[in-house]
């Protein structure tokens, strides 16, 4: 579905994409893992078409979506669920969703999937009209998931989605990304919490300067020597915008 070719780009004069490639299949989970300032964010910000791009090649369904706008890449059916929480705290839960589908022609259409994804997710439906803030994070993370379905997405990118919750959140959250893929939606993530990341994904890739060291089944990745030693005996948290 989503295939990068030797993509080169950075910030300003800084690189920090250095040739990297890698494909992404179709209704799979991908997890990308590596340190600090290895370029993981900064590849979910060149796909979305956030970032200046030297060189290289992104095919999406097999078109070419190199420095497409971020608009253009929604119209494709790309959704990016960014780092840390987004939501709007004063906004009740209904307006947060509706926010989701603000950019769609047809607003019928965004209706009905606002109740289609209310059924998808009942705890939306059970709090629609308190505030985002009197969610919970793991609330707040679905929430954010759900309103990046209202546009019926292909792909969704999400970075870091267990930042701040409690393992049984993050067990919630990684439920429900499952349960999305399981519907035939592809999802790529960027998790600090790789080894449960890995758990539950199909394909996992290593992302080191900017270059994919390492791209398998995710079974492999979890049980190769070298990325346990190097990546699954923590943590990692990359500052938004560092990389």
């Amino acid at each position: 579905m989503l295939e990068l070719k030797d993509i080169y780009g950075g910030y300003d004069k800084i690189t920090i994409l250095n040739g990297t490639s890698f494909k992404v299949p179709r209704a799979s989970i991908t997890t990308m893992i590596g340190p600090n300032g290895a370029g993981k964010s900064t590849v979910f910000r060149a796909i979305f078409g956030l970032l200046n791009i030297r060189s290289g090649q992104i095919l999406f369904d097999g078109q070419d979506v190199t420095r497409h706008t971020p608009k253009q890449m929604i119209n494709h059916g790309v959704t990016y669920v960014p780092q840390g929480r987004n939501v709007i705290p004063q906004l009740s839960v209904w307006h947060n969703l509706e926010m989701g589908g603000v950019t769609a022609r047809d607003q019928s259409k965004v209706r009905a999937r606002m109740e289609t994804v209310m059924d998808q997710f009942p705890m939306l439906r059970e709090y629609k009209n308190r505030k985002a803030i009197e969610l919970s994070g793991g609330q707040q993370q679905q929430l954010e998931i759900a309103r990046s379905l209202l546009l019926d997405p292909k792909l969704i990118l999400i970075d870091e989605p267990s930042i701040g919750l409690s393992p049984n959140l993050v067990q919630d959250v990684f439920v429900t990304l499952q349960r999305l893929r399981d519907q035939g939606v592809t999802i790529l993530m960027v998790e600090q919490n790789a080894k449960a990341a890995l758990a539950i994904s199909d394909y996992g890739l290593v992302l080191e300067l900017g270059q994919t060291q390492m791209h398998d089944d995710a079974s492999k990745l979890l049980n190769d020597p070298k990325v346990g030693q190097l990546f699954l005996g923590g943590h990692f948290h990359e500052e938004e915008g560092a990389a």
